[in-house]
């Protein structure tokens, strides 16, 4: 990945359910890109208003205007600027629907869990719950406020499944893929 200088001015989203590691790719992929990297989320949003992570959960299943305000600042963030930026959030190919090339990572419930618990702590199975629970409260705001079914990302320029590979090989089938698109498009745009 010696030479990234062709890839400087590409939008690249990076989606994918709590736990299937779009956070840790989106970051490393802007590392190694040296692209922007943005990441505005919930749990961000929480840390600002000096809030529980979970309290901005249970407000966002009852009032949609803590999604939009999340959706709408990431989106505004990886327009401004210009040039390139890896924007890594549940709905990133989605919303950023002018991204260059679009990526959804997938795991199983069980792998999604023992990252969350890695990074967060707690019990496994009380992990698994909540994760499921917010998966189904996630998927019906989507379609309520957006209309967007985040089960569907048939539309993704590459799906991975991430349960066996880690992020920085990820990262390079990222790379790999957006170079080959770059080569089959006439003027050699992503």
């Amino acid at each position: 990945m010696s030479n990234n200088k062709d890839l400087s001015g590409v939008r690249i989203a990076v989606s994918g359910k709590s736990g299937c590691g779009n956070t840790t790719v989106s970051r490393i992929l802007a590392d190694t890109l040296k692209l922007r990297f943005i990441n505005f989320t919930f749990r961000a949003l929480a840390e600002e208003r000096g809030l529980e992570f979970r309290d901005v959960l249970a407000l966002a299943a009852e009032d949609d205007s803590w999604d939009i305000e999340v959706d709408t600042r990431q989106v505004k963030l990886a327009r401004e600027g210009g040039g390139g930026c890896v924007l890594g959030s549940r709905l990133a190919i989605w919303m950023l629907s002018e991204a260059d090339f679009k990526v959804f990572l997938t795991a199983t419930p069980e792998t999604r869990a023992k990252r969350i618990q890695k990074r967060e702590g707690g019990s496994i199975s009380g992990i698994a719950q909540f994760t499921a629970a917010r998966d189904k409260q996630d998927h019906e705001r989507y379609l309520r406020i957006y209309k967007i079914d985040n089960d569907d990302y048939s539309f993704a320029d590459l799906v991975i499944d991430t349960d066996k590979i880690k992020a920085p090989a990820i990262v390079k089938k990222i790379i790999a893929r957006i170079k080959k698109k770059m080569n089959q498009e006439p003027g050699n745009h992503v």
